[in-house]
């Protein structure tokens, strides 16, 4: 079938910067022959290590940024009869890790301006059997780290800082991975770089380093150096509870030669921020995310309209081939989620039904940009609009 020309080419919500150089190194693992966890994941470990400036921290990569955080949160020891709060507006994967040991989710509510957990409503919810508090970065925006270390000092508490969003950025001129307590990275296919699917644990603390290292191969002690000299060893006990979570070094190929890239897909995704809030500042209806790009990486950029618009919007940029999001439905309308604690929840209720995530890629024309921007402004400016 020949195709219709006519139609304008689609613009994906998400698109990755995979050339030549990932296609390379993924065959290139594929042809040594070696494709479990081996030297190219120490290699990506190490990468990872320089990239975030994690100086006496140690990395641990891991199959998904989901397997990331659940071993975080056995890392904080919650189980059974503990809590663990947690921002309404998030990922389920965050709150499935914290279901995954046994703790219940206690839902907080968010900023009003960077949609991240609002740290003092936090402190309203911890209890005598809170052991942790996620910290969830959102879109182009970081939380207040300070804040809620200070909170966690106070309280006893560990904090979990999901970082999925926010690889490549800083706070306050720190890079992200350089300072909290627990960190969590994700290079799943959507993210701003990406590894196919891995994920990255920043820790402190040697202990947990190898407990980790444990937790992501079965709970087996089998040695690191034998697995990143591309070896394998039959010498070896389980020691731990554990998980299939270990990396492959395809994977890790592919994160390496994203993380070669990274200032580029870091200034062009500013760039394609910086445009998008340029073209829509003047679009009436439309409301923007408050921040200049400077420091972040941004994973997602969006925008938020009156409810009652927003799926009509959704559906005008559909039928014009640009793909759209919904980040996020918040957690405590999800009916496995429910029946758990929360606190009041009216920013996470309203952003929950505002926001809409518009295209975001690694090296994203202005043109693209231009185009996406011009049918959001022809939708409010269709006849019959107030």
């Amino acid at each position: 079938m020949t195709p219709d020309r006519s139609l304008p080419e689609p613009i994906p919500l998400y698109q990755s910067l995979v050339e030549t150089e990932e296609i390379a190194a993924g065959s290139a693992e594929l042809a040594a022959g070696w494709l479990g966890m081996g030297g190219t994941v120490a290699a990506f470990e190490e990468a990872v290590h320089r990239a975030v400036d994690a100086g006496g921290r140690s990395t641990v990569a891991v199959s998904t940024g989901h397997a990331a955080l659940h071993l975080a949160m056995i890392l904080t020891g919650a189980g059974p009869g503990t809590e663990v709060v947690v921002p309404a507006f998030t990922h389920l994967a965050d709150v499935q890790a914290i279901v995954a040991v046994g703790a219940e989710p206690v839902f907080c509510d968010i900023d009003p301006l960077t949609l991240c957990v609002d740290v003092d409503r936090a402190a309203e919810l911890v209890g005598p059997a809170t052991r942790a508090v996620v910290l969830m970065d959102y879109g182009p925006h970081l939380c207040d780290h300070e804040a809620a270390a200070a909170l966690a000092a106070e309280r006893g508490l560990r904090t979990v800082h999901d970082a999925a969003h926010t690889f490549g950025s800083a706070y306050h001129g720190r890079p992200v991975g350089s300072f909290s307590d627990l960190c969590i990275f994700s290079f799943d296919p959507v993210k701003a770089l990406t590894a196919i699917d891995a994920g990255v644990v920043v820790v402190t603390d040697e202990i947990e380093l190898h407990r980790l290292r444990h937790l992501r191969l079965l709970g087996s002690d089998l040695p690191v150096t034998a697995s990143y000299r591309n070896e394998k060893t039959w010498d070896y006990d389980a020691v731990d509870i554990g998980y299939r979570y270990h990396l492959s070094n395809v994977h890790a190929a592919v994160g390496l030669a994203q993380l070669a890239k990274l200032d580029r897909i870091r200034a062009g995704r500013q760039a394609a921020c910086r445009r998008y809030q340029e073209r829509l500042k003047t679009v009436e209806g439309v409301g923007l995310p408050p921040t200049d790009f400077d420091d972040v990486n941004p994973f997602l950029y969006y925008i938020r309209v009156a409810p009652g618009i927003r799926d009509d919007l959704r559906a005008h940029l559909a039928e014009r081939g640009i793909g759209t999001g919904i980040h996020w439905r918040p957690a405590q309308l999800h009916t496995r989620f429910r029946h758990y604690r929360h606190g009041p929840l009216p920013v996470t209720e309203q952003v929950g039904e505002e926001i809409i995530s518009l295209p975001l890629h690694s090296a994203m024309p202005e043109v693209v940009v231009d185009r996406v921007c011009d049918e959001v402004a022809a939708y409010f400016r269709r006849p019959g609009r107030a």
